[in-house]
């Protein structure tokens, strides 16, 4: 049995962000996904970050499309304003919804065969047209909701949960969104809270389209030995998270160096990192040259720190197309309607 809502019984002493509202304030309905589901820890991480901008609930617009991901937005901020598309076309919704008003932050959330596959072509123009928004992957690797059957995001080589190998070759949402021009591309693991949060806090602060492309593995039909998309895979790949629960405490390593300087760096089960600090000479504003410089330092075995690429240059969706500076339904009827007249001129465009 599962519940719609939750109990609304909160303990007086939960922190309180600016507004002065508890991190309560800011879930949904209770989740029906299946336990342990990687989206549910995006879910989390929302709502902490949702709650620490203190942003008001009703200044959110969540949007969806189709499968286990897109059932998520019903799982925070209730207080916000929703709409669940059909498959795949959720940037056309969210795009209609921001030129419509301006004041609203959009988080639109996705899965991988919902943007990689069907809603491919309008994952990539709303990268195209810069729309103001978040647009958060839930990628697993899988069609959970019917049943698990590879999508576009699966690697060569994974395994099915029932044996068969995938052949074809995936589509890399980071590398697609650097390639479209994208202003925002950030990649996480849903396990991992710490650095999720400040990128979904960044995600939405940012002017323009901020794409994260979470790893969000699927307990039910993609968790299993030859999955690269399984939790264990992820973790044995990923830096930033731990196999236990419980870390040993361990003295803080810190290091300091100046701009343009190399530093070795001993972490704490003896390997070794080299980081290198950006100059003041360094350009963050050039793609090709910040993805040169990257794959350039990497095989020197360097990480590099810093502002890697930003894109301040580009205009935004609402100063491309000139949308209203106020919200529509706050327009009168005389002004949104232009009349025979006013009709006739907008018509002769096109003639």
């Amino acid at each position: 049995m599962s519940f719609i809502t939750k109990p609304k019984v909160t303990h007086p002493g939960l922190p309180k962000n600016e507004l002065g509202l508890t991190r309560r304030d800011y879930e949904g309905g209770m989740s029906t996904l299946c336990a342990g589901c990687g989206h549910d820890s995006v879910t989390a991480a929302v709502i902490e970050a949702v709650w620490g901008l203190s942003l008001r609930p009703e200044q959110l617009a969540k949007l969806s499309g189709i499968g286990c991901s897109s059932k998520t937005t019903a799982y925070f901020v209730s207080g916000g304003h929703g709409f669940n598309s059909v498959h795949g076309r959720m940037p056309s919704i969210a795009t209609g919804a921001a030129a419509a008003n301006r004041d609203l932050y959009y988080i639109g959330v996705s899965g991988d065969g919902d943007t990689l596959s069907i809603g491919f072509g309008q994952f990539a123009h709303a990268i195209r047209r810069n729309v103001n928004m978040l647009y958060l992957i839930e990628n697993n690797g899988v069609y959970g909701l019917t049943k698990g059957q590879f999508s576009a995001s699966a690697d060569i080589g994974s395994k099915a949960k029932r044996g068969e190998e995938n052949r074809q070759p995936p589509v890399d949402p980071v590398l697609t969104a650097l390639t479209l021009g994208a202003t925002f591309v950030a990649r996480s693991f849903s396990g991992d809270k710490e650095q999720l949060v400040p990128l979904i806090k960044a995600g939405l602060k940012h002017q323009g389209f901020a794409l994260i492309d979470v790893l969000s593995p699927c307990v039910t039909f993609n968790d299993h030995e030859g999955s690269t998309k399984s939790y264990g895979f992820v973790r044995d790949h990923y830096d930033e998270v731990v196999h236990a629960d419980f870390v040993p405490p361990a003295q803080e390593i810190t290091t300091n160096y100046a701009e343009g300087e190399v530093t070795p760096v001993t972490l704490h089960d003896g390997s070794r990192v080299l980081l290198r600090k950006l100059d003041a000479s360094y350009d963050p504003t050039h793609r090709g040259k910040a993805m040169n410089y990257l794959r350039e330092k990497l095989r020197q075995g360097e990480h590099v720190t810093g502002l890697i690429y930003i894109d301040e240059r580009s205009p935004e969706f609402h100063a491309v197309n000139n949308t209203a500076g106020s919200p529509l339904n706050t327009m009168s009827y005389e002004k949104l309607t232009p009349g025979r007249k006013g009709m006739e001129k907008i018509m002769s465009r096109y003639r």
